[in-house]
């Protein structure tokens, strides 16, 4: 399609708001009424707009916000541009989106996941653990995977949301794909009970690590 102009974008996200779908989300903190369906069907209409994307993110909107990260090109954001935007106030699928769509597709992911390591605003460290867990999964080499274990022991029991989330999937992800921790992994996990009771839809992996640990094991080894 021709390009679409940052005011016909925000037209089309005004058009996608539905105020039962903003209720069940703003239940979660998440401030918009899109079905997320239709946001991706527009933004495949739309494609990669890094322009358009910049000016969406630069509104400040939750809805503009998302489509920004569906069409933006991650590798065309330099490291600095990238932790100003993870320093602002984001809800939580922008946050999700942020570190998924963008952060572990950028070539200055390993960069930043040292730079935010050990970061006083959580929510940065939390995406350098996401990025970490991208490491244990693809590329361990020259990860202290036992000293992983000794941060996670000590802090994951107490840390707010989003970092003891990041730092469970580290967990759960040594578990799986380092055999050789996989006992100390599913011991931590079993003593410090996190997100134990977390409710889990049929049919889905419960995040509790011990659990997550088993049933990807068992589908990947049989």
């Amino acid at each position: 399609m021709a390009d679409m102009t940052v005011t016909e974008a925000l037209g089309e996200l005004a058009a996608l708001e539905d105020p039962k779908m903003r209720a069940a989300n703003e239940k979660r903190g998440d401030d918009h009424g899109m079905n997320l369906s239709r946001l991706r069907a527009l933004a495949k209409r739309i494609k990669t707009d890094q322009p358009l994307a910049r000016e969406l993110w630069a509104t400040g909107e939750t809805p503009a916000r998302l489509l920004a990260l569906l069409i933006c090109a991650p590798r065309e954001f330099a490291a600095d541009e990238l932790d100003a935007m993870l320093r602002e106030p984001l809800p939580p699928k922008v946050d999700d989106w942020f570190v998924n769509y963008v952060l572990k597709k950028s070539p200055h992911a390993e960069e930043l996941r040292l730079r935010w390591f050990d970061d006083a605003d959580l929510t940065v460290a939390a995406a350098a653990w996401s990025l970490t867990t991208v490491r244990v999964t693809k590329d361990s080499a020259g990860l202290d995977l036992p000293h992983l274990l000794d941060l996670i022991e000590r802090d994951l029991k107490d840390a707010p949301s989003r970092l003891q989330w990041a730092m469970n999937e580290t967990l759960a992800n040594i578990g799986i794909f380092h055999p050789e921790l996989r006992t100390r992994a599913l011991e931590i996990g079993e003593r410090l009970q996190v997100l134990a009771d977390y409710p889990t839809a049929p049919g889905c992996t419960s995040p509790f690590a011990p659990l997550w640990i088993g049933e990807i094991v068992r589908r990947r080894e049989g």
